[in-house]
């Protein structure tokens, strides 16, 4: 396990320099042909997205075939014969996913949305692609992607959260890539954030939509003034109206993505409401869900089409898409192929901690990544002060995983706040039954309903 944190940590400096842009990101070998058949597939008729689909599905099962896991289900000559695949098996038993193409794969490891820490790898060509598709949305927004100066307020450890000392900033990709600490910004310290800015001078803002938000709420707040042309944000729910408030207090244009560490579907939207999947980047299904008025709910289910190392076969994200209720077959298949468009993803917006300066600590999903021997964990925020790290424990869990779980905890957690970590046999559920990464108690939602109504009607 030291060797693969080793690995995640390589693959973290390259993401700050010049060379990993260059030729991990964009691989010359890949990145002209991928991007040309990406476009193309833009203008193509229906038939031809699905023929091209078919193509490379039939590539993707010969290849996944010779897995583990693969071999273990006889080898399906066809995608129906697969079955749908839970995360869960992910989980338990990675390399059973991995085929001999693995000497050039990029390590990745992802605490999901619901908790469940997965230890994934990327082939060359599916680290390329998706570099595609996010130079794509930088194009939309009218920059260019090779030379555009991009700030980032995401999920970064710039440093410690507990040094509340400026900087709260760091310069990567030799000088093009500023990396602010989100969980470093507050009141008190919004004015340094804006003046950096300032500085910098960024072509496009790249966030956390709760970053997002919580920056928007203090230059409103504070009756300051910031414009950034350009903002792309990914990785959460962004809510309409934090969409339109972003727009309003930044003057920006602004595109949100979305995506996933396991690279199995890829949508964005120019309006809210408008997402549309990228032809070419993976094949997506549908499982029905539910139904709330004049909306359905659907599972989406994708395979990977780029991803040799590691192919992902009807792997089932849990990630839910809304839609009109009236729509049937055809239209699902046209939205499937990114003909149409869907109103968008349910969830991954509560995922944050509220601290006692009242500022939104982000990336509580990266605090199981690359500890073993964990099923799931839930945070519980009982108030400002204290938050409870509930674990399923996998059998060998030890006292190792839990150093390991509290110092993760720590890159996310001020020091004036406490953190007990408990392993549990069963996580808390909500009124729907559901199990949720965070769970905040009641004067913490009043708080951070609070401040979310005050942010958007400033």
């Amino acid at each position: 396990m030291a060797n693969g944190n080793a690995l995640l940590k390589i693959d973290d400096r390259l993401r700050r320099l010049a060379i990993g842009e260059r030729f991990v990101r964009r691989n010359p070998l890949y990145y002209g042909k991928l991007r040309q058949q990406l476009l193309a597939l833009r203008n193509a008729s229906l038939e031809e997205r699905i023929a091209f689909t078919k193509a490379r599905l039939e590539r993707v099962l010969h290849v996944a075939s010779r897995t583990p896991y693969g071999r273990h289900l006889g080898a399906p000559p066809t995608l129906e014969k697969w079955p749908m695949m839970r995360k869960e098996l992910v989980r338990d038993d990675p390399g059973a996913f991995h085929t001999t193409n693995t000497w050039f794969a990029a390590r990745a490891n992802t605490g999901g949305t619901t908790g469940t820490p997965l230890q994934l790898i990327r082939s060359p060509q599916s680290v390329v692609v998706e570099q595609v598709c996010i130079d794509q949305v930088i194009m939309e927004l009218g920059s260019d992607p090779f030379t555009a100066r991009i700030a980032v307020l995401r999920g970064d450890n710039v440093k410690d959260v507990s040094d509340t000392s400026p900087p709260y900033w760091t310069y990567a990709i030799g000088g093009r890539r500023l990396i602010f600490s989100t969980n470093h910004l507050s009141a008190s310290t919004v004015r340094m954030y804006i003046d950096e800015l300032a500085r910098f001078r960024p072509d496009l803002l790249w966030v956390y939509p709760t970053s997002l938000e919580s920056l928007c709420q203090l230059v409103a707040q504070e009756k300051l003034e910031l414009h950034v042309p350009r903002v792309m944000s990914a990785s959460e729910k962004l809510h309409p109206q934090v969409w339109t408030f972003a727009q309003e207090v930044l003057g920006c244009k602004l595109i949100d993505y979305y995506g996933q560490a396991e690279r199995v579907a890829f949508a964005y939207a120019k309006t809210p409401g408008a997402y549309y999947f990228v032809p070419g980047y993976a094949f997506v299904e549908f499982i029905p869900h539910s139904v709330d008025g004049d909306l359905c709910t659907y599972e989406i289910v994708g395979t990977s089409l780029w991803n040799d190392a590691m192919p992902l076969v009807r792997y089932r994200t849990g990630d839910l898409m809304l839609t009109p209720r009236a729509w049937g077959a055809k239209e699902l298949e046209e939205v499937a192929f990114g003909l149409r468009p869907f109103v968008g993803i349910v969830g991954r917006d509560g995922d944050v901690l509220l601290s006692p300066k009242g500022s939104k600590l982000v990336g509580i999903d990266h605090i199981p990544r690359g500890v073993p021997h964990i099923l799931r964990i839930q945070v519980v925020q009982e108030d400002v002060h204290h938050i409870r790290v509930l674990v399923l424990p996998a059998p060998g869990f030890s006292a190792r995983d839990r150093e390991q779980l509290m110092h993760n905890a720590r890159l996310k957690v001020p020091r004036e706040m406490s953190i007990e970590i408990e392993c549990v046999e069963s996580l808390e559920r909500t009124a729907s039954g559901k199990t949720p990464l965070v769970i905040h108690r009641p004067r913490v939602k009043e708080l951070l309903h609070a401040a979310r109504s005050a942010g958007v009607t400033a």
